[in-house]
C-alpha cells in the first residue's frame, strides 16, 4: 500500500551464505617452491566466502609501503657503543620521486655536489638557474632538517653529502600527431634523486700528479688478462 514501508525478505542464497566462510589450505594453491615458506603465511592466508556462483574474497594482504627501499635505511639501528670506540657518524638518506626532469641532467647536478659538504653544496646550487638545481636545493635543506630533529646531529653545518644520484622514473606515453593522418610515441619523462649525508668533515681527495696518473694507467693495461694466449 502507499505511504507504507514494505519489509524485504532476503534470498535464500543471502540465508544459505550468512557467515559461511571456507579456509583454503595453503597445499591447494601454493606450489611445491613456495610451500616451504608456508609457516609463515598462515596467519596472513585470505578468507573467502562461499557462494553458489563461487569464492568472494574477504579481505587481502596489502603489500605496498608508503616508506620506500631509500629511505627505509634511516630505520636501522646500530649497537650501543664503547667509550673506546670510534664516534660513528650519523647517516640520512632522503629522496624525491617521479621529478618532472630529466634523469641525465640531474645526473650531471648530482655529481658536481657530491663529496662537497652540506653549505658548500647549497651555495653552488643556489648560483644555478637549471631547474633541476632548485630541486636538489630543496631535497638538501629537507634532509639537513630532518638530520637535526631525528638523527640527534648537533650542528647543521656539519654534514657532506656522501651519496647524490638521479635514477629513472615512470615514463608517460603519450601520443604525438602528424599529417596525413600519421601519428608518433612521446614520452613524458620523469626521475628520481636521491642523497645521503653523513656527519662530519668532507672527507679530502687523494691529490695524483701527471706522473702518478701514467703508472696507473700503464699498470691497468698489465694487469690485463689476454684470453686465448699462451
Amino acid at each position: 500500500m502507499p505511504g507504507q514501508l514494505r519489509r524485504t525478505t532476503r534470498s535464500p542464497l543471502e540465508k544459505s551464505s550468512k557467515n559461511v566462510r571456507l579456509h583454503i589450505n595453503t597445499k591447494d594453491f601454493m606450489s611445491p617452491m613456495t610451500f616451504q615458506i608456508k609457516d609463515y603465511l598462515n596467519p596472513l592466508i585470505p578468507r573467502y566466502r562461499c557462494f553458489s556462483f563461487g569464492l568472494l574474497q574477504l579481505s587481502c594482504l596489502h603489500t605496498s609501503t608508503s616508506v620506500s627501499t631509500w629511505e627505509r635505511k634511516n630505520r636501522q639501528v646500530f649497537p650501543p657503543q664503547r667509550n673506546e670506540e670510534e664516534h660513528r657518524p650519523a647517516e640520512i638518506y632522503h629522496s624525491r620521486r617521479q621529478i618532472k626532469y630529466s634523469k641525465d641532467k640531474m645526473w650531471y647536478l648530482a655529481k658536481m655536489i657530491r663529496g662537497l659538504s652540506i653549505d658548500e653544496a647549497v651555495a653552488q646550487l643556489e648560483f644555478n638557474d637549471k631547474k633541476g638545481a632548485k630541486i636538489m636545493k630543496e631535497v638538501l635543506l629537507e634532509a639537513q632538517e630532518m638530520a637535526v630533529k631525528h638523527h640527534n646531529v648537533e650542528f647543521k653545518s656539519n654534514l657532506y653529502v656522501a651519496e647524490s644520484c638521479s635514477g629513472k622514473g615512470r615514463y608517460l606515453k603519450r601520443i604525438r600527431y602528424h599529417g596525413r593522418g600519421m601519428y608518433g610515441i612521446m614520452d613524458k619523462v620523469y626521475c628520481h634523486y636521491f642523497v645521503k649525508l653523513v656527519e662530519g668533515a668532507p672527507p679530502r681527495a687523494e691529490e695524483k700528479t701527471s706522473l702518478d696518473a701514467a703508472k696507473d694507467y700503464v699498470q691497468n693495461l698489465r694487469n690485463r688478462t689476454i684470453i686465448h694466449s699462451l
